[in-house]
């Protein structure tokens, strides 16, 4: 009987899923099913599986996330028993594992806990991921679950990278710069090598372009620097969430408009980046169709635009110089105008874009002598499974 391990990825408003095979791992492998649900809290659930149309299910009532868990583990338990497969381990992405947690680790009742304590540096995730771990420890308590943390690949940092400008005593409580979207840049750790040989090691920035968005500065394959920092709202701008903001424009919001935290918060998470400049969207697809004619529109793709080139300026002189500058996720795979815009900027670099290359979203897309500029699509759900076969295989090795 096959085995196959089951990743789950969720969000506020989303559940992804993916079946890998649990005995074969190659780099690059996509999943063998795959899906998602959107609009979990909605009115009516969106499930999408690979191979099938999009159907809606009923509103999830009181307890959404369970509603939606159960439609993707019918259609699982269908398809393995279709199939002749056994589920051996379910993998977490779980955004943060603060300082405790430095790599995978087995999920129980005990770790469960320790990681709501993380609840507040991660509120449109580690929630609903640790709400997902509750229910199958629950439902089928004898499978394995293993969650593989955002932060981890960022534990290479240097302590000048991770400090805050705090009193001391914060940093004893565990204040600091902790980088996220690990598992994305765990990945091109393994994928540029194959694809690029020596230069990869090298002084290499990937920009993680999506709904949420960050820099990593990596060397010798090693994270060494990152734009988010103490939670997810830190460094660029993005669809919804704010990026690097002046702390006192905070106070004055609280202090002299008289917002509450909780309404800051909301505002920093739900209202602000591109959506909030435009007025428009979070999407930065709709923002370029209606920039001609929508000055906010177009505003907001500049500020977002200069708020990427801004970082990487700062990340290349952390790093003493450019290699290699590599985009990935939804926008930076996909959005070759984007990719212009930040390029034509950084000309001072050495910089030059191939824009028939650059259009076809082409795995290499500069021209020259220049830093190599790539495009890798990241494989966040395989570096999951991969580490919980790692676990799996460690648990065979002590019987």
């Amino acid at each position: 009987m096959s085995k196959r391990i089951l990743v789950l990825n969720c969000g506020s408003s989303s559940i992804k899923f993916a079946l890998f095979d649990a005995e074969e791992s190659r780099l690059g492998d996509k999943a063998l099913w795959q899906g998602k649900i959107d609009g979990v809290t909605g009115a009516g659930q969106i499930l999408e599986v690979s191979g099938a149309a999009p159907h809606t299910l009923p509103a999830g009532g009181d307890q959404p996330y369970h509603a939606a868990l159960g439609a993707i583990l019918a259609r699982l338990d269908q398809r393995l028993e279709q199939s002749g497969e056994a589920l051996a381990a379910i993998a977490h992405r779980v955004v943060h594992g603060g300082l405790k947690y430095s790599a995978p680790v087995p999920l129980d009742a005990h770790v469960l806990a320790d990681l709501r304590g993380y609840i507040p540096l991660a509120p449109l995730h580690q929630p609903f991921a640790l709400e997902a771990v509750e229910t199958l420890l629950a439902s089928r308590p004898g499978l394995p679950q293993v969650a593989c943390f955002d932060t981890a690949f960022h534990h290479t940092l240097p302590v000048v990278e991770q400090m805050l400008p705090l009193p001391y005593a914060a940093w004893e409580r565990g204040l600091r710069r902790y980088g996220f979207h690990g598992l994305s840049y765990e990945y091109l750790s393994h994928a540029l090598v194959v694809r690029h040989g020596a230069a990869a090691q090298g002084r290499v920035i990937a920009a993680h372009l999506g709904s949420g968005a960050s820099l990593c500065a990596m060397q010798g394959l090693s994270s060494v620097a990152t734009t988010m920092g103490f939670s997810a709202l830190d460094g660029l701008m993005m669809g919804t969430r704010c990026g690097a903001l002046d702390p006192g424009a905070l106070l004055y919001l609280m202090d002299i408009e008289g917002l509450s935290t909780h309404e800051v918060g909301h505002m920093l998470y739900h209202e602000s980046g591109l959506l909030g400049v435009s007025g428009i969207s979070a999407d930065p697809r709709v923002l370029l169709e209606q920039e001609a004619r929508a000055p906010r529109a177009r505003d907001a793709l500049a500020l977002y635009v200069r708020r990427i080139v801004r970082e990487i300026g700062a990340l290349c002189a952390v790093l003493g110089g450019l290699d290699m500058l590599v985009f990935t996720a939804g926008i930076g795979e996909h959005n070759a105008e984007i990719r212009s815009r930040v390029c034509a900027a950084l000309g001072f670099l050495g910089v030059a874009l191939d824009e028939t290359a650059n259009r076809g979203n082409a795995a290499v897309i500069s021209r020259g002598t220049g830093p190599i500029v790539a495009v890798e699509a990241t494989n966040e759900e395989w570096i999951a499974a991969r580490h919980a076969r790692g676990i799996l295989d460690m648990r065979e090795q002590l019987r």
